[in-house]
């Protein structure tokens, strides 16, 4: 997804960035990989250790909440979003997959901040397993693109 091209580089420098992730406890096994995942990657692009914020919600209800508190200090580059909603026998999985994608885009729209959504929606734990590495990592690499991008733009 993220391949070598003109400029790559300059678009995934995150020595300068500060970022915050929010994470949903619910699922813990799956969000704290999600977590690890993203972190490593965030440093491997340059991002000081000092210059990320790690806040713990119950859910992924909770995480656009969460991620607002975040925005509203105005001190961050980009955010991230990591959680997992594994499918149950009830509505009750679209409900949370639905309002907490719908908050978490709000958030980055309302502040124009960007927002790196990993929260997983998967059928099983096994599709949440197989993912929760790659998808902790392709947040850090789409939050530190986009704050450059975003960075650029204005």
């Amino acid at each position: 997804m993220f391949g070598a091209d003109k400029g790559t580089a300059d678009k995934l420098d995150g020595k300068k960035l500060h970022i915050g992730i929010v994470q949903a406890r619910f699922n813990e096994g799956i969000t704290n990989a999600l977590a690890a995942a993203c972190r490593s990657a965030l440093i491997d692009l340059g991002v000081q250790e000092k210059h990320i914020t790690h806040v713990i919600v119950p859910g992924a209800l909770e995480v656009p909440m969460a991620l607002q508190a975040l925005a509203e200090q105005d001190e961050f580059d980009a955010l991230i979003a990591l959680g997992c909603i594994i499918r149950g026998e009830t509505y009750h999985f679209e409900l949370v997959a639905n309002e907490s994608g719908a908050g978490v885009s709000r958030v980055a729209l309302d502040y124009q901040v960007p927002v790196a959504n990993a929260i997983l929606t998967t059928e099983n734990l096994e599709q949440a397993i197989a993912r929760q590495t790659e998808k902790g990592r392709d947040a850090a690499y789409v939050a530190v693109e986009m704050a450059n991008l975003l960075d650029q733009l204005s």
